[in-house]
């Protein structure tokens, strides 16, 4: 049986304690994690709601200047058949989710800072709004860039962007990453963002080699002291053409384990967060043919279906056995309506679905 006395914080809306969180993040048995989930989905159905909005995925290229340890993409990785999709295809591939009543895209890329990307990404987003007649939301999640950057992607059209900081434990990142990457230039960038504008999301890998419970308490902390709008995070799943693949020799045993905590990450931040945007990742397939639909159950409201076309997409993994790379956009979506309605969510189809978090704070 949960702790009563966190059961009654959870059911009238008072502030968790990091030993609340470290609890429910540490909770074992079968009908505890079940009893958390449900107290999650409460606390959903509240202030978010049973809608689950889409955001079509486009992964436009795998072209990256960052090394991250633990990414597939990393420009370490000499294995990648590298490419970059065209602006008429970006803007199609967006086009056909308006067209197919999804309320936003996002497009994704390796990380990039050149001038040539910039105004690429810069033009497809102002084409990909009159080319909706402004009806199309549109999230960028592009990396590290300078605020004058994000403020012409803002001003172009994009209004949300995810930048994950993977881990708000300053020394775990730098085991994550090499020596020229900074946490605190990450975390700046997060806060360069929320001053051009933009509904702000942020998000960490969960089951990560050296990693503590106390490490994801902190995680969940790092997201409300940051006022965040949105959360993208998942489970760390190992690349083995990475350098952090060694660390965990023994992952296959642990994706049950990785699946469970990171559905007990989305639980907590639901209940801490309440109404924020919170995604259920592709990475929660990966794991369980059914791992999104859980993760909607244990308080996400989110799904990013992908709308790339399917010659890219074996391309593309950042982690290994990634779902989904065969299906077309059509396919995406007529599974997507089937899995949703079969747990009793609705989807809201032509809606942007904005953080209420962020509508609250305007």
């Amino acid at each position: 049986m949960l702790d009563q006395a966190i059961v009654g914080k959870i059911d009238a809306g008072a502030p968790l304690e990091r030993s609340d969180l470290r609890y429910l993040l540490g909770l074992e048995s079968a009908s505890d994690i079940a009893a958390l989930f449900k107290k999650a989905y409460d606390v959903k159905l509240r202030h978010v709601g049973n809608k689950v909005y889409f955001r079509g995925i486009v992964e436009l290229s795998n072209i990256c200047e960052k090394n991250c340890l633990y990414c597939g993409i990393r420009c370490g990785n000499k294995n990648v058949a590298r490419y970059e999709m065209t602006e008429d295809e970006i803007v199609f591939a967006a086009l056909w989710s308006h067209q197919n009543h999804y309320g936003s895209v996002v497009l994704q890329a390796g990380e990039r800072t050149g001038s040539g990307f910039v105004t690429l990404i810069e033009r497809a987003v102002r084409r990909i709004k009159e080319g909706s007649g402004g009806k199309l939301g549109v999230t960028l999640s592009l990396g590290e860039q300078s605020q004058e950057v994000y403020r012409r992607w803002f001003e172009a059209g994009a209004h949300r962007y995810l930048l994950r900081i993977e881990t708000a434990n300053a020394e775990l990142y730098r085991k994550l990453h090499p020596t020229d990457h900074s946490f605190e230039r990450r975390r700046q960038c997060l806060c360069d963002l929320r001053e051009v504008g933009y509904q702000v999301g942020t998000g960490v890998m969960i089951g990560l080699p050296f990693q503590t419970i106390d490490d994801l308490v902190g995680d969940l902390f790092f997201f409300k002291e940051m006022d965040v709008d949105m959360i993208g995070m998942g489970p760390y799943i190992v690349h083995h053409e990475t350098p952090l693949a060694a660390a965990m020799p023994d992952f296959e045993e642990r994706k049950e384990a990785h699946l469970t905590l990171s559905l007990k990450m989305i639980a907590a931040t639901r209940i801490l967060l309440k109404d924020v945007n919170i995604a259920s990742t592709t990475a929660l397939q990966a794991l369980k043919p059914d791992g999104r639909e859980d993760g909607l159950l244990a308080g996400a409201n989110v799904i990013m279906p992908n709308v790339t076309d399917t010659k890219y997409r074996s391309s593309y993994k950042l982690y290994e056995d990634k779902p989904c790379v065969n299906e077309d956009s059509t396919m995406c979506r007529g599974c997507l309506e089937r899995r949703i309605a079969a747990i009793g969510e609705t989807i809201g189809y032509d809606e942007w679905g904005d953080s209420r978090h962020f509508q609250k704070r305007q």
